[in-house]
C-alpha cells in the first residue's frame, strides 16, 4: 500500500475515527486504525467490538492495500508531521509503514490486520433515511439522561423509534427520563426502532451535525448509520426497554410555568453551593419560590423567583446535576412548565411551546 494526502485531512479523520478505537482491550489490535486502500477510495477505521466506525480519507492512491497501526500513536504522529503533505507507505520487508512529511520520516510497525474485525457496509437490508438536524436535535435533547451504568445495561441505551412524521427518543437511568417527540416536516420512508447505545448515538450526533440526512439500516441485532460518507454501526441492547409511559403521573397538583433561562440561571448559581450531594431545595409558597442549597463546613446560597404559585406551602428536593440538566435541555430559551405533586413524589419539566420534550425526575427526600 502507498497513498499521499494531506496533513490536516489525516490528522482530522483520525481525530474522528480514534474516538472508537478501545482503549481497554487486551487485544491490542483493537486499539489500531486501520487504513483501506481499495476500489479507488481510502477509509480509516476503528472499533471496540460494540461501536465501529468508517471514516472517508481524500487521498492519492499509488498502491492499493490495507494496514492495521496503532491509533494513539498514530495520531500523534499525525499532529506532529511539519509538511503540509504526508505519504504513507507499507514495507512489506520490514513490517512497517513509513510517513514521510516535510523534513521528517517515521516508521512505525505494524498490527495484525488479520485480526482487524470486520465492519458492516451500509448496503443490505431496508434503509430509512432521517433528516440529520431533527435526528441530532433529539439525542441532544435526551441523552444526557442515559445511564452509565454497566451494570443495567439496557438503561445506557436510547430507545429510537421512527415513522410517519414521528422522531421519538426516550433514556433513563432510572433518577430521571428524558422523552423528545419531534415531528418531522416529510414523511420517512420507512419505520424502525431499536435500543442503541447512548454512547454510539453521541458520536454519531458529532459526526452527522452539518449532514442532510442519515441513513439507518437496522439489523437482527445491530445498526448501522451512513452520513456524509462516514459510517457508524453498534450493537443493539438486548432486553426490554422500560415502558416510560407507565412512569408518568396521570395528574400533577401544580403547574408553574417559568422563563427556561432564568430558573436555569438560578439553579445554576445556588447548584455551586450544593456540594457532596448535598441536594438543591426548591421551596415554594405563596406568589415565591425560594431555591436554597446548603452544605455543612462549605456554606450556603438561596435567591428567590416570583412565581405564580397557590395553596400550601411545601418545599422539595433534587439532585442539583440532575435538575440543571433537565432545564438545560428545553429549547432555546423558551418557557418550560413545572408540574409537582409533593415532595415525595417526581416532578416534572416539559417545554411550554409544545415542541415535545418532557424530562420526569425523582425527587431526594430532605432532612428537615
Amino acid at each position: 500500500m502507498k497513498l499521499s494526502t494531506s496533513s490536516s485531512e489525516l490528522l482530522t479523520q483520525l481525530q474522528t475515527v480514534s474516538r472508537v478505537a478501545s482503549t481497554r482491550s487486551a487485544n491490542p489490535v483493537l486499539a489500531g486504525v486501520q487504513l483501506v486502500a481499495a476500489g479507488g477510495r481510502v477509509e480509516l477505521r476503528a472499533t471496540d467490538q460494540e461501536i465501529g466506525l468508517r471514516v472517508p480519507l481524500e487521498a492519492t492512491i499509488e498502491r492499493e492495500g490495507s494496514i492495521v497501526l496503532p491509533g494513539r500513536l498514530l495520531l500523534d504522529v499525525a499532529r506532529a508531521l511539519p509538511g503540509a503533505d504526508a505519504s504513507l507507505e507499507l514495507r512489506a520487508a520490514t513490517q512497517d509503514v513509513e510517513i514521510v512529511s516535510g523534513s521528517a520520516t517515521y516508521h512505525l510497525r505494524t498490527l495484525r490486520t488479520e485480526d482487524f474485525p470486520p465492519l458492516p457496509d451500509p448496503d443490505g437490508g431496508a434503509t430509512v433515511t432521517v433528516p440529520a438536524e431533527a435526528f441530532v436535535a433529539t439525542v441532544a435533547r435526551v441523552r444526557r439522561s442515559a445511564s452509565r451504568d454497566e451494570t443495567r445495561p439496557i438503561l445506557t441505551g436510547i430507545l429510537v423509534s421512527a415513522g410517519g412524521t414521528s422522531l421519538r427518543m426516550v433514556a433513563t437511568d432510572s433518577y430521571r427520563l428524558s422523552v423528545q417527540e419531534t415531528t418531522l416536516e416529510t414523511p420517512l420512508d420507512g419505520e424502525f426502532e431499536a435500543n442503541v447505545p447512548g454512547r454510539a448515538l453521541e458520536e454519531l450526533a458529532r459526526i452527522a451535525a452539518g449532514e442532510a440526512s442519515i441513513a439507518v439500516t437496522v439489523r437482527e441485532n445491530q445498526i448501522v448509520f451512513a452520513a456524509g460518507g462516514t459510517v457508524l454501526s453498534s450493537r443493539l441492547i438486548d432486553g426490554q426497554f422500560p415502558n416510560y409511559r407507565q412512569l408518568l403521573p396521570e395528574s400533577f397538583e401544580h403547574e408553574l410555568t417559568f422563563s427556561s433561562a432564568e430558573l436555569t440561571d438560578v439553579v445554576r448559581r445556588i447548584s455551586l453551593l450544593a456540594q457532596k450531594n448535598a441536594p438543591l431545595r426548591l421551596s415554594f409558597s405563596e406568589g415565591e419560590l425560594r431555591v436554597s442549597a446548603q452544605t455543612p463546613d462549605v456554606g450556603e446560597a438561596e435567591e428567590t423567583i416570583p412565581t405564580p404559585f397557590a395553596g400550601e406551602p411545601f418545599e422539595i428536593g433534587f439532585n442539583p446535576d440532575f435538575l440543571r440538566d433537565g432545564l438545560e435541555s428545553v429549547e432555546g430559551g423558551a418557557d418550560l412548565v413545572l408540574k409537582l405533586i409533593s415532595p415525595l413524589r417526581p416532578g416534572l419539566i416539559e417545554s411550554a411551546d409544545g415542541s415535545g420534550f418532557i424530562y420526569l425526575i425523582m425527587p431526594i427526600r430532605l432532612n428537615v
